[in-house]
């Protein structure tokens, strides 16, 4: 779509060249006046005013206050032959893009003009994703501190608008789902539902009745017609979470009605069109998924049309007191408990720290010294966190990375204060049991 542009000028031949520059690139329209620019606006605002400072019925400068407070977002450059310091300053200070000079070079204004439109949109971006998070579904808006974070953010905000599939990467807790629900909320389709399911939850006899649905009798126990998280999920958006958990045989009929944009309940002779966009997600390397058998390829390459890797918490380490005080804030909030914050030994701790459960385990471990502090601030004596270093265990394959090594002890001491409980060890780490069964066989550790 072509960015509009507002000419404010009494020169007709200057509008007259305006015009012949800018029109193959952008749509143009002029107003000789003050009176003839207040006919634009109750109109939509244009990308772009290029305004005269001196006209025959108005000041510029009186103009600037009257555009910028009814169109906010719309980049105001000022064209004038009679430029002057003090001009320009108060140009700026009322909202002015830029000021230009009487006569200019059109390559300079065709350049500032560019520039000019880019901005104004990526304030509609800034403004769709504030939008975005104050209604996304779940818990407390994400937190986009880091570089690594907003790098994902910057990608989320090109692709969501289209309904292309889209496949999420990370380790557990790393706030995969968080990443779904703010795709949907910036999607055309965000006034719909999002519905999501675990694919590794999920018994292998019911995902297909789960996913796709059922006739009655299809099967042991199936007592009436069951819809199907496909059906169910018309004109939104369907979250398919640890997609790599899902059966094979199940990813091939996954894969088919991907193609046909059809599904097929169980025990069903008839076919349904479905239309609902596909996220999914794996905490497992794609690569490494498909090499063990884990995940088709042919199914990897139809649900990564755009692949969004979300680091760590560890790699991003200027969320972790953000999302912090975040989390702070709201379990405060549900105890009605007052805490300013966190002491300087508490930050420490915390951001020394390489939560192998990434925003999960500190979502927890923030709930627990919520309860249990009994000052106005967190203390490091509140959390259940320790100060993990890699330290080789004898007996053991010690061939692990560095942060294998601190992940693996971290485990290692989280066992020892649960006295051996996996499912409580799991919901502190934020990680699923399943994938603490994993890493301790991984990483061989004794129970």
């Amino acid at each position: 779509m072509k960015g509009k542009i507002l000419i404010v000028d009494d020169e007709p031949d200057l509008r007259s060249m305006l015009r012949a520059i800018l029109q193959e690139d952008y749509t143009v329209t002029e107003a000789d006046s003050g009176a003839a620019l207040q006919r634009f606006l109750p109109l939509d605002p244009p990308d772009v005013v290029l305004l005269d400072l001196r006209l025959p019925d108005a000041n510029g400068l009186d103009l600037m206050l009257q555009l910028k407070k009814i169109w906010p977002d719309t980049e105001v450059i000022v064209l004038t032959g009679e430029a002057t310091i003090e001009a320009a300053v108060q140009a700026t200070k009322r909202g002015a893009y830029h000021f230009i000079n009487k006569p200019f070079e059109t390559q300079h204004l065709i350049v500032t003009i560019d520039r000019a439109i880019e901005n104004r949109q990526q304030k509609e971006e800034g403004h769709s994703l504030r939008r975005a998070i104050a209604t996304m579904s779940g818990g407390a808006a994400p937190i986009f501190q880091s570089a690594a974070l907003q790098s994902v953010v910057r990608t989320i905000e090109r692709v969501a608008p289209s309904d292309v599939t889209i496949l999420i990467t990370g380790e557990s807790g790393s706030g995969k789902e968080v990443i779904a629900d703010l795709i949907h909320s910036l999607s055309s389709r965000a006034k719909s539902r999002i519905i999501k399911i675990n694919c590794a939850a999920l018994p292998r006899e019911l995902i297909e009745s789960e996913l796709f649905g059922s006739k009655k009798g299809a099967f042991t126990g199936s007592n009436a017609d069951r819809l199907g998280l496909f059906r169910q999920a018309e004109g939104g958006t369907l979250f398919l979470d640890e997609i790599s958990e899902m059966p094979i045989d199940t990813q091939s009929k996954l894969l088919r009605v991907l193609q046909d944009q059809e599904v097929r309940p169980v025990g069903d002779t008839s076919s349904y069109k479905i239309n609902c966009r596909i996220i999914a997600a794996t905490n497992r390397k794609p690569d490494e998924a498909i090499k063990d058998g884990k995940l088709r390829e042919d199914l990897f390459y139809r649900i990564s049309a755009i692949s969004v890797h979300l680091p760590p918490l560890r790699e991003r380490r200027d969320d972790i007191m953000p999302l912090a005080n975040s989390f702070l804030k709201r379990f405060a909030a549900q105890a009605n408990r007052t805490l300013r914050g966190f002491t300087t030994e508490a930050v420490e701790r915390l951001t020394s720290f390489e939560w192998p459960g990434n925003v999960r385990q500190l979502q927890n471990e923030i709930q627990r010294a919520v309860l249990l502090s009994e000052g106005t601030e967190v203390n490091v004596t509140d959390l259940s966190i320790s100060e993990i270093k890699y330290i080789p265990t004898e007996g053991h394959d010690t061939s692990f990375t560095l942060l294998e090594g601190v992940e693996r002890n971290a485990i290692i001491q989280m066992l020892k204060e649960t006295g051996g409980n996996k499912l409580e060890t799991a919901k502190r780490l934020g990680i699923g049991r399943q994938t603490l069964y994993n890493k301790i066989k991984a990483y061989g550790i004794d129970v």
